[in-house]
């Protein structure tokens, strides 16, 4: 399914164009009428934003390399960065070290001198990284002990991938392996704009929840396993 299919789909399913809302132009350029467009565009990205938060898929998974500072206990997360699956440091023989994410408190107390260094073993979620006494929207790692030297590191972390609504080709993974779970997504979002009626909005609901199901089978199912480790699924066949 492309974005314009989606965006077909939506208005035809939901029989609204969406009310056209104009907008005060704080610049003061002019007014800004919304044929529609930019709301439903909101209510897909609502709907893609509930999914990655409630199905684990492949291209929520990304790794990026920095680099450690001797010295300097804190590294910057990415700006995209959402949460962690691993991070870990490469010593001087080029050997993967991965850390053991624990609390902050749990690092100061292990290592509550941080000019203690060596090779880092831990690391937490710190917070907002501060850049010039200014406080930024990007989050931080704290790793313990402190980096006795300058050490490449590896994270591999969760980010919300490309929306549909700013994909070129107006397609993603979701929208080509599994487009239910976008489609009756964005009308759930859609009819609770439109404040539609209760029953039908439970029938949205019941299969955007099926298509979620599915969609779990796949992604926390499938695809983390293999028919020669885990066996082929069969039913059982009765008498």
């Amino acid at each position: 399914m492309t974005y314009t299919e989606l965006f077909t789909r939506v208005k035809s399913y939901l029989q609204s164009d969406f009310p056209t809302v104009v907008w005060t132009d704080v610049a003061g350029t002019g007014p800004i009428v919304d044929d529609g467009t930019a709301q439903i565009d909101a209510l897909i990205k609502q709907a893609e934003e509930r999914i990655y938060n409630s199905v684990q898929i492949p291209p929520l998974r990304k790794n990026v390399m920095g680099v450690l500072s001797t010295n300097n206990p804190y590294l910057s997360c990415p700006s995209d960065f959402m949460s962690s699956f691993s991070l870990a440091v490469i010593d001087t023989s080029n050997n993967y070290e991965y850390l053991l994410n624990k609390d902050v408190n749990f690092l100061r107390s292990a290592y509550p001198n941080p000019t203690e260094t060596g090779l880092p073993k831990y690391y937490s979620l710190f917070g907002p990284t501060v850049v010039s006494t200014t406080i930024t929207d990007e989050l931080s790692f704290i790793v313990a002990p402190t980096p006795d030297a300058a050490y490449a590191a590896e994270l591999h972390y969760y980010a919300y991938p490309e929306s549909i609504i700013d994909a070129a080709d107006g397609k993603t993974w979701l929208s080509n392996n599994y487009s239910p779970a976008l489609l009756y997504g964005t009308l759930v979002e859609g009819y609770i704009f439109l404040k539609g009626e209760a029953d039908l909005m439970a029938a949205y609901e019941k299969k955007f929840q099926d298509a979620l199901g599915q969609l779990n089978r796949l992604g926390s199912g499938l695809e983390r396993g293999d028919a020669y480790r885990d066996g082929q699924y069969k039913m059982k066949v009765g008498p």
